[in-house]
């Protein structure tokens, strides 16, 4: 469309890319993600992800790219919106920012539609002020059939659920693992499942071994807790479902205005947390490129160095075995 004017980059992920689009007529600011559209593999990822939306879209062409048009999300991401000195962050504006998210699954949960892929990073702010948010990328999106058995190897270690890991049938309740996960993150500053690698990690996940920390749920209501506890169930058959979510008690004293908490929650914790996910990030990618640009030696240095700080014994031996059988 010619009169569609494409501007940066803003990321990119497995699939395709999304760019900033501005309307040359009306000046109107939204997304677009630009599909790889080459393979057959590329193709059923952006349909399925076009279709997990759900939504009017306004153009499609199908070629060698397909392009989804989206409303512009401004705010960045929520967890980097509330580390803000600027930003209020209570007890009662969590339990808003959860009740959007349940609303949201909710719909997708009501088409039977699963995510996959919730983590914060795809929780994210509409503007720079407001305190409305929205679920993002669905590249993983898949629509779940009573009749055929749904199975996944993907996710993030710190939110994928159990069965996932153990490649046991996945449901919407899968979904509401990784809620109770954002939720106990948003409340506290940490992970309930943070293990010194993905190894320790996926484990804790696995034997659902987790409990609330004394410091960081201190001044955490009960039915807060309770609203975790609910989620974060091993066994999916006895998780909440959204309805149910938006139905407790905690959600409840929200809609009511019961609730009326109003001191700041710490922020020193959520901080440290989103440094320690753009690090593994940024570390991951840097292996990446020297692993392709066979900079061997320095790839190998860096990586015993970085992961023995970590702890990540078992990936940098599995690594360097890999680098070094090339």
């Amino acid at each position: 469309n010619t009169t569609i004017c494409r501007r940066n980059l803003e990321c990119e992920g497995k699939f395709g890319m999304v760019y900033k689009l501005i309307h040359k007529e009306t000046g109107r600011v939204c997304a677009g993600k630009f599909y790889k559209g080459r393979r057959a593999k590329e193709r059923e990822a952006a349909r399925n992800e076009i279709d997990a939306k759900q939504s009017k879209i306004p153009s499609i062409s199908w070629c060698f790219t397909a392009v989804l048009f989206v409303g512009s999300i401004a705010g960045g991401e929520l967890f980097e919106r509330i580390v803000d000195d600027n930003f209020e962050h209570t007890e009662p504006s969590s339990m808003h920012y959860m009740q959007q998210i349940l609303e949201g699954i909710a719909y997708m949960h009501q088409q039977n539609i699963v995510h996959l892929d919730l983590k914060p990073e795809n929780i994210v702010c509409v503007d720079t002020t407001g305190t409305s948010i929205k679920i993002i990328d669905f590249g993983l999106a898949s629509r779940v059939d009573q009749n055929t058995p749904l199975k996944v190897m993907h996710g993030t270690p710190e939110f994928v659920a159990p069965e996932v890991i153990n490649y046991e049938p996945v449901g919407l309740e899968t979904d509401m693992w990784s809620i109770g996960v954002i939720c106990y993150i948003l409340l506290s500053g940490e992970s309930p499942f943070q293990g010194n690698s993905d190894a320790e990690t996926l484990a804790l996940v696995t034997a659902a071994q987790w409990e609330f920390d004394e410091e960081s749920f201190d001044e955490i209501t009960e039915e807060a807790k309770n609203f975790i506890s609910s989620l974060l169930n091993k066994d999916p058959r006895r998780r909440m479902t959204c309805e149910q979510a938006l139905a407790h008690p905690w959600m409840a004293a929200f809609k009511s205005k019961e609730l009326t908490l109003t001191k700041s929650l710490s922020k020193e914790k959520m901080k440290r947390f989103l440094a320690r996910q753009k690090w593994k990030v940024s570390t991951k990618l840097l292996f990446i490129y020297l692993f392709f640009t066979q900079n061997l030696d320095f790839v190998l240095i860096h990586i015993c160095l970085i992961e023995s700080w970590q702890g990540h014994v078992t990936y940098c031996t599995s690594l360097e075995n890999s680098i070094l059988n090339m």
